[in-house]
């Protein structure tokens, strides 16, 4: 669970629309306490990034498509969402940021914990420090 990564999702289909679903448990790999959705982007505009010192995080793209921009402290990569029975695992330790939404788009994330504001880490430089002294630790 330390690598982000695509978790593919049930996928029912049915001819009268198809069906996916999260479960906690072994798929979603960790405990579900929030779920949340970022909705009504106006064009052009980024979702700034930040990491989580703890939290683990399930990004699905319910509708339209965006860009999930991943770095763990290697360099950035992309990741475009626009499936909603594909979701992206994101381990605490992980910067990111989302842009690229198409119009109409929703984003659902499904957090380990639930809000807190100490978890945060809103600077990447500050990121980067932390990240280099967890490594050096190990």
């Amino acid at each position: 669970m330390n690598k982000p990564r695509l978790v593919q999702l049930p996928k029912i289909f049915d001819p009268r629309g198809n069906l996916s679903f999260i479960e906690n448990g072994e798929r979603l790999g960790f405990d579900m306490q929030r779920c949340y959705w970022i909705y009504d982007v106006p064009g052009g505009e980024i979702r700034h990034g930040h990491a989580f010192k703890t939290q683990h995080e399930l990004i699905v793209a319910l509708a339209g498509s965006f860009d999930v921009v991943l770095d763990d402290g290697n360099g950035p990569v992309r990741h475009h969402l626009s499936r909603s029975y594909y979701g992206l695992y994101v381990p605490p330790m992980t910067w990111r940021m989302i842009d690229n939404f198409s119009t109409c788009s929703v984003a659902m994330v499904l957090s380990s914990t639930t809000y807190d504001e100490n978890d945060y880490i809103e600077n990447f430089d500050q990121f980067i420090t932390l990240k280099t002294n967890r490594h050096g630790d190990e």
